[in-house]
């Protein structure tokens, strides 16, 4: 794994209750006793509800516009039945940014045989007032990416929601305002399965891509043998 800087590590441990995947925090969440609502069936599976709980709490299904301008939902067209990663980053950057964003074009490389297909990769702007429809299409194309991942944008609020939702936000406010300090990670996840998880974006591009193809293909046997 590349050396990380203190700042790298204090965001690891920004995400230290989601880190872990579903044991500490998604499952966690989802597995505690949820009210049934008026009207809603009882007959509802537990594994059905825990991944209802999980979709309300932390995937909100919120407006956003792709690189080709093509407006989604979070939930309902980008997260729900697939398998994916999420980073934030933001054009304009000349810090951490630059660094994950090429690595993750390394790992798209890596996991060719999978991205577009059974995986997609999204990067969602920190700075949705700055990074328009036409700047994150032009930062996609001088990274080289490829069809599967997509680049988003969208109302400032709605990205904000996001960040918080899947566990990028700073404990100190004063730290969290200031977008040069931004957390460098990577949330992935499958989610029919409900396996959620994050990896430091500047480790090793191979490591992130072995890691991914676990959660893309997730074998019983592995988890026996280990």
């Amino acid at each position: 794994m590349n050396a990380l800087s203190r700042r790298d590590m204090l965001g690891m441990l920004g995400l230290a209750p989601l880190a872990g995947g579903v044991t500490q925090s998604f499952a966690a969440d989802a597995l505690a006793p949820a009210p049934v609502a008026p009207g809603a069936s009882k007959a509802q599976t537990p594994s059905a509800r825990a991944r209802q709980r999980i979709q309300e709490q932390h995937l909100p299904n919120i407006p956003l516009i792709t690189h080709e301008g093509k407006r989604v939902l979070f939930y309902d067209d980008l997260v729900k039945n697939k398998k994916v990663s999420m980073n934030f980053f933001y054009a304009n950057c000349d810090e951490i940014c630059p660094l994950v964003m090429a690595n993750l074009a390394k790992v798209q490389r890596l996991l060719s045989s999978h991205v577009d297909r059974s995986f997609q990769m999204y990067s969602f702007t920190l700075k949705p007032d700055e990074d328009t429809v036409e700047v994150i299409r032009k930062h996609r194309t001088a990274l080289g990416a490829k069809p599967g991942w997509t680049f988003l944008t969208g109302a400032p609020q709605d990205l904000e929601t996001l960040r918080a939702a899947i566990g990028f936000k700073y404990p100190d406010p004063a730290i969290d305002k200031d977008k040069t300090q931004h957390i460098g990670n990577i949330r992935y996840g499958n989610e029919p399965l409900m396996l959620w998880s994050a990896c430091p974006g500047m480790a090793h591009a191979e490591w992130i891509a072995e890691t991914l193809e676990w959660m893309i293909r997730p074998q019983t046997d592995r988890v026996q043998r280990s």
